[in-house]
Formats: structure tokens, C-alpha cells, sequence
């Protein structure tokens, strides 16, 4: 399902990301293992895992969800 405010072909923006040096980063056992510890402040499983994966990487989340930004950890809303 594609977006009205976001008008970008994945498949570009991922070969540009990949040949600009960024990595992609893998959802592993540990990341879904960390779920278990979050606040039950959001249901979306697959915004838990975003929020559970930068949490155990020490990376920062970027969002413009304002839900999302209220987890505790390394998360910054845009």
C-alpha cells in the first residue's frame, strides 16, 4: 500500500541508500526478545520492533510518529 505524502520508488531509494555506504540491518532474535521490555505504549508489532531493534543496535530511530517518539531510548521525532 503505497502513500500520497510519500511519492519515492523504494527500489531507488534503497539502491541510492546501499551505494551512498548505508547498511541494512537485519531483524535477529535479539531484537524481537527485547519486545518483551518495551512500555505497552504502542500495539503496532512492527513499530515495537523498530523501537526494540534501535534500542539493542544503539542506533537512533527516526520518526514523525508521535506515538512511536514517546518510547524511552535512542528515538528522535522529524
Amino acid at each position: 500500500m503505497g502513500r500520497d505524502d510519500f511519492k519515492v520508488d523504494a527500489r531507488v531509494l534503497r539502491r541510492g541508500l546501499l551505494d551512498n555506504g548505508y547498511g541494512e540491518l537485519p531483524v535477529v532474535s535479539d531484537h524481537v526478545v527485547a519486545i518483551d521490555g518495551l512500555p505497552p505504549i504502542n500495539k503496532d508489532p512492527f513499530d515495537r520492533v523498530l523501537v526494540a531493534q534501535a534500542t539493542v543496535e544503539g542506533v537512533t530511530l527516526l520518526t514523525t510518529d508521535s506515538l512511536v517518539a514517546k518510547y524511552p531510548g535512542p528515538i528522535r521525532m522529524v
